[in-house]
């Protein structure tokens, strides 16, 4: 059985960091498309930064240059480390998983697909 697990989310000012993280158990961790995923009060929730199967990454232009995506193979640990936060980041930060069957390059950002296995989220929010 899939479980993802996140934890990390708090409470900041804007400019500060915070590093997200997401233990993964129940799959082969390493070959699994892996993404970070966020959703704000009265929002969509939009992709923020994904691990192609390839083992690229990829970034919304919202977050480019502030975040960066990780991952541990060893610890089945994905990381997000996001800096100079703003407040327009604050949402429900979410750790999600396709398989790699499944998932393609892009997959996380594209609308109409959504990746199968989710945690339950971590809440971030960054204070003016």
């Amino acid at each position: 059985q899939v479980q993802l697990v996140e934890s990390g989310g708090g409470s900041v000012q804007a400019g500060g960091s915070l590093r997200l993280s997401c233990a993964a158990s129940g799959y082969t961790y390493s070959s699994y498309c892996m993404g970070w995923f966020r959703q704000a009060p009265g929002k969509e929730r939009e992709g923020v930064a994904a691990i192609e199967r390839d083992g690229s990454t990829s970034y919304a232009d919202s977050v480019k240059g502030r975040f960066t995506i990780s991952k541990d193979n060893a610890k089945s640990t994905l990381y997000l480390q996001m800096n100079s936060l703003k407040t327009e980041d604050t949402a429900m930060y979410y750790c999600a998983a396709d398989p790699p069957y499944a998932c393609y390059a892009g997959s996380w950002s594209t609308p109409e697909y959504e990746y199968k296995y989710w945690g339950q989220g971590t809440q971030v929010t960054v204070s003016s």
